[in-house]
């Protein structure tokens, strides 16, 4: 673990989740087109991974489109896919350089097919690598998620492959798209805005909230330790007595 004098004797969380959020400000701040903020944002993306990797984070979970993000403009979203074609490709390399294993979680059918084939290269590629594991969430929103898994839960159980009575809160994690994860240690939320924007709702029920006003193609090492730092004065409760 590669941590920075003022890390010593903190506590790494094991998993850390991302809401992206200020691009379109950071670009309108500077006169720029919005596609110019997501350009940036992936650029900080980058660097991110690589920091949390060497940190020690296990996972490093990022709400990169939303299944809402698809009422933005055409030109806006047209973009977007043109960035993440370029960055799958770019980010394999990246992913094996610093042993990183990358998964998506989200509806991925809704993609052009050669997103959705740039997605499964990327996931096969780095899927022997055991150091953080890199989630990604596109075309993702909790409730969705909740859906999806209500769906394949109740077909479960009318072929009799689950009883009802066996249904836990366990068992109901394995039809979710985090199966086999552990829950966020600390939500990370970049531009100052307070909300969860339907954003692992199952998943962050007892994870820590951390808010800052940086905007995120703005967001570096030293933000993401400063959110570490607050997450260790925390008292971790998870619903036990006060």
């Amino acid at each position: 673990m590669e941590n920075s004098g003022n890390m010593k004797n903190l506590a790494i969380p094991e998993h850390v989740a991302i809401i992206l959020d200020g691009n379109g400000r950071w670009a309108k701040k500077r006169g720029l087109p919005r596609s110019m903020g997501h350009k940036e944002g992936c650029k900080t993306l980058e660097n991110i991974v690589e920091q949390a990797a060497r940190m020690g984070i296990r996972y490093l979970t990022v709400y990169g489109f939303s299944t809402e993000n698809w009422k933005r403009s055409s030109e806006e979203v047209g973009a977007l896919m043109q960035l993440f074609r370029y960055y799958m490709v770019r980010f394999i390399k990246i992913a094996n350089e610093n042993n990183v294993r990358a998964k998506m979680i989200g509806e991925r059918s809704r993609f052009d097919q050669d997103i959705i084939d740039g997605i499964g290269r990327m996931e096969r590629e780095t899927k022997n690598n055991t150091g953080l594991t890199f989630v990604f969430a596109v075309n993702y929103g909790g409730r969705d998620e909740i859906v999806r898994g209500i769906r394949k839960l109740v077909a479960d159980c009318q072929e009799g492959a689950v009883k009802p009575e066996e249904i836990t809160e366990e068992v109901f994690s394995s039809y979710l798209d985090t199966a086999g994860m552990p829950d966020p240690d600390l939500l990370i939320r970049t531009s100052g805005e307070l909300r969860l924007s339907n954003y692992l709702l199952w998943q962050c029920a007892y994870t820590e909230i951390y808010v800052t006003d940086c905007l995120w193609p703005d967001f570096n090492r030293e933000e993401l330790e400063k959110a570490i730092a607050a997450y260790n004065k925390r008292e971790r409760r998870f619903g036990g007595a006060k």
